[in-house]
Order: C-alpha cells, then structure tokens, then sequence
C-alpha cells in the first residue's frame, strides 16, 4: 500500500480486482473498475469487448454508463472511480466529460496510458474539468493479473 494513502483505496480497488478476475475467467483483458459515491459502490465493470466485438467496452466506459444511470445524470460529481490499469484516451475522456472527481489506478500503462504515462488527459489544464489522480494502488496486484493474461494468451499460440 502506498504511504499515508487512505485504507478506502484499498479496499475499493480489490473489488476492482474482482471484476479484472471477472474479464479474465471470460478470455477478455483482466480490466476491471468501479465508481464509488459517498463510500458505497455504484457501478462496477470489466472489459467485454472480445465478448461484444464492441471497441468501447472497456470497464471504464461500462462502469461510468452503469454509474449514470444510477445517479440519473451524466454529471457525476461526487464520484471517483477505481480502475486496476490506467485509462486508454477514451477511458480517460470519458472521465472528464463524466465530471467525476478522482481516479484512482492500480498500474500504469506505457502502451496507452493516459492519465501520466503517455499523456495526461485527465489533468490537462486546457480541459474544463480535471480529475484529481490517486496511483499505484495495489499495484502489484493490478500488474501481475495482466502479465499472467498475457503470459496465458502467448502459451496457449505455442
């Protein structure tokens, strides 16, 4: 755990983990998250895109449409989300447009990331919302449930 980081975070992101484990058992990218308002969890989601052949379903891109529909409004101030990888461009825009208040992440993604490694979306000043960013929450865990996805895939092309 990360250093004075408040024990909610924790907590939040292992259901987070719950649903990356849920993408995994279904063959799809170990991606999982959920939006938090007031302490209590809102909305969940994981990656379905294989399942669909939908490129927008991400567990972000679920999770803030399961999220809205709770709180019957796009604007989701109040609102923080827990994802176990950090956001991809339309992840990461979908949060700012959404209005919610904090992200928090597991691992970083040098491959896509947008909330610090490859760009920082979620933060750019020029955007008329920002999110507050919380990282490296479980981290090892967010990692290794992505490396073992991946390990998995390439053994089972040998």
């Amino acid at each position: 755990m990360i250093q004075g980081v408040n024990p909610l975070y924790e907590r939040f992101m292992r259901e987070a983990l719950k649903e990356a484990q849920k993408a995994y058992d279904m063959g799809e990218v170990p991606v999982g998250a959920v939006i938090v308002k007031d302490n209590d969890i809102i909305a969940r989601g994981h990656n379905l895109r294989e399942r669909d052949q939908n490129p927008i379903l991400h567990a972000e891109i679920i999770a803030i449409h399961r999220a809205a529909w709770a709180v019957k409004s796009w604007r989701l101030t109040g609102c923080e989300i827990y994802v176990t990888i950090e956001p991809c461009p339309m992840c990461a825009g979908a949060m700012v447009q959404g209005r919610l208040d904090r992200l928090v992440f597991g691992a970083r993604d040098p491959k896509s990331g947008c909330a610090g490694s490859l760009y920082d979306l979620v933060r750019d000043r020029r955007f008329n919302h920002r999110l507050e960013v919380i990282e490296g929450v479980l981290e090892d865990e967010c990692s290794q449930i992505i490396k073992d996805f991946f390990r998995m895939k390439r053994e089972q092309k040998l």
